[in-house]
């Protein structure tokens, strides 16, 4: 969030960047698509119900775990090896975002914790809190240098505070830096990208962008790749306005394909195939 600078609204800085609002502009159209099939006016709720399996399956991929769709839809144990229980957090996660919305915008670091909590319940008195000093991070994925435990509470807190304050940045915007900065920090021991997934899903539900949750971003990151996530992660993480802006992109197109996925779950349903 550096390229911001001093401004009284850095999320809304950042909606200046060179090529963002073209972004914001492609991926309200993209939403709008969406929201103007006739089969959300009669099964909207069949929609986000596929697309949130969709979502958890994206995201359970990027963590490592890329099983197959029918897969996901078919299995009810999560509880064998790494690959199970990451689709199992992942699913848990999805179902536990559309109940935090109202204190998102209150408490944004008491959903995160909850957010842990549920991903990695079984991680004792390392669950639900920010790391400490010299706690390891399994996050294996991420290879970027981990910042101190003093700096990350510090962002984290900044953090917070931008969105309890509100601001006038579109939601892309804000979702984008949500994520990045969670994956940038991974403040907590584990399960850091599919908390950060899940609160770019929160940020984009509670926006108004996508209220009814029927363009998940995570199955766009997923299609995109996990080499070209990281790409844009690093270009986030420089701080410099080429990358920064390159990250809030790829986090449009993301959703971009999150809608293009539910239009062809609407088609279907509508040809009766789904």
């Amino acid at each position: 969030m550096s390229t911001a600078g001093a401004t009284a609204d850095p999320l809304a800085a950042l909606g200046a960047l060179p090529g963002v609002a073209e972004s914001v502009e492609s991926v309200r159209k993209a939403v709008d698509r969406v929201y103007g099939h006739r089969i959300m006016r009669r099964r909207s709720n069949a929609v986000t119900s596929e697309a949130a399996l969709r979502g958890a399956r994206g995201s359970a991929a990027l963590s490592g775990a890329d099983w197959a769709l029918e897969e996901v839809r078919r299995r009810t144990d999560f509880s064998g090896d790494d690959e199970a229980h990451t689709v199992g957090a992942a699913l848990r996660l999805t179902a536990e975002a559309g109940q935090l919305l109202s204190i998102w915008r209150q408490s944004p670091l008491r959903v995160l914790a909850r957010l842990h909590l549920v991903a990695a319940a079984d991680q004792a008195d390392q669950v639900g809190r920010p790391r400490q000093e010299g706690e390891p991070v399994d996050e294996p994925l991420v290879a970027l240098p981990l910042p101190s435990a003093a700096e990350t509470h510090g962002r984290l807190e900044g953090l917070a505070g931008l969105i309890i304050a509100g601001g006038t940045a579109p939601a892309l915007v804000t979702a984008a830096v949500v994520h990045g900065e969670l994956l940038a920090l991974r403040p907590f021991t584990s399960h850091n990208g599919l908390v950060a997934r899940t609160a770019e899903r929160i940020v984009l539900i509670g926006s108004g962008l996508d209220p009814k949750s029927v363009c998940p971003a995570e199955v766009g990151h997923a299609e995109l790749g996990r080499g070209a996530y990281l790409e844009a992660l690093d270009g986030y993480v420089s701080g410099t306005t080429e990358g920064v802006a390159a990250w809030i992109a790829h986090c449009g197109r993301a959703v971009e394909l999150g809608a293009r996925e539910s239009t062809a779950v609407c088609e279907a349903l509508q040809r009766g195939a789904a």
